[in-house]
């Protein structure tokens, strides 16, 4: 990983690692089934890993803003697009809202 390029990179890719393990959340039914409440275990274990890496090139308050705040809305359009739950106005605007709180943040962190 070289500069913050590359630590936006891999937040991204452990964002979509814990994107990944909470969709599959309802298949762990309560962690009963082992093995899928096993890679919900690995995905949400390899993303955190993740995220200790992209902190050494950038400050905690930002990458956490992004992965909280990415992540929030990509569980959403998954649970949208895969998972049957619904949509409507206010939750809409309300990730709307958590997304340009990150961009927000992004943008003070730059300066």
């Amino acid at each position: 990983m070289t500069g913050m390029y590359g630590a936006f990179l891999l937040l991204g890719v452990a964002i979509v690692i814990e994107v990944a393990a909470t969709a599959v959340l309802p298949k762990a039914d309560g962690f009963t089934n082992p093995v899928w409440a096993g890679g919900v275990v690995a995905g949400y274990a390899l993303s955190i890993w993740l995220l200790t890496l992209v902190v050494k090139q950038m400050p905690v308050s930002v990458a956490y803003a992004v992965w909280a705040g990415a992540g929030t809305a990509l569980v959403a359009v998954v649970g949208l697009l895969f998972l049957g739950e619904p949509l409507n106005w206010a939750k809409a605007l309300s990730l709307a809202m958590i997304v340009a709180g990150v961009v927000g943040l992004n943008l003070a962190g730059t300066h």
